[in-house]
């Protein structure tokens, strides 16, 4: 699961671009940074034309059954659902951050950040609701640097496969069904230890 993540333009140079390039593009438009809520409006990465470029799109499809918001999909079981089949097909995207927040079992948050990546690349797709486009963060099974914490985690992609996400049909499966690579994690209650002696 994926609830809440962390876009900081102060850590990397390439978020700085992306932003940059945003700003451009919504001169008049106040493009979020720090930590990003379902609902927010943030920055994703999308297929134009043969190019990839930013663009500001609301977290969350909405939910016709009940209240809120449907943030996430199953990688693994998301071109079953007609509701995640389409933008799999035609409309994926990515999502850039610093990194993202999970809870514990004792509700303590805990921020996971790449371990090489500049930048994390999450995998989502987007759709248009009443004339607005919408999207999701794909999960996938939790890999051995979060599941003690969660058992389910964004699907992450490094920066080598922007481009084969977004435009290359015959990797699709193959990217669904990989393992993200690594994370370091950083909680704020971890304690500390003191030698005495």
């Amino acid at each position: 699961m994926c609830g809440r993540y962390y876009v900081g333009d102060e850590t990397s140079g390439e978020i700085q671009k992306i932003l940059e390039e945003l700003d451009k593009k919504y001169s008049n438009t106040k493009i979020k940074t720090g930590e990003i809520f379902p609902s927010n409006d943030a920055t994703i990465l999308v297929a134009s034309g043969w190019k990839i470029e930013p663009d500001i799109v609301k977290w969350g499809f909405p939910n016709f059954t009940n209240k809120g918001l449907i943030i996430n999909a199953r990688s693994e079981t998301a071109f079953e659902k007609k509701m995640f089949r389409e933008g799999l097909a035609s409309r994926r995207c990515i999502i850039p951050a610093s990194g993202f927040y999970e809870w514990n079992a004792n509700k303590e948050k805990i921020y996971f950040t790449p371990q090489n990546e500049k930048v994390m690349y999450m995998a989502g797709i987007y759709n248009i609701y009443q004339d607005e486009a919408r999207f999701v963060i794909l999960t996938t099974n939790a890999n051995a640097s979060i599941s003690h914490v969660h058992d389910r985690m964004p699907l992450l992609l490094t920066e080598n496969q922007i481009q084969q996400w977004i435009f290359d049909d015959m990797r699709t499966l193959a990217i669904l069904n990989q393992v993200p690579y690594m994370l370091n994690k950083k909680s704020e209650f971890e304690q500390q230890t003191l030698d005495l002696f």
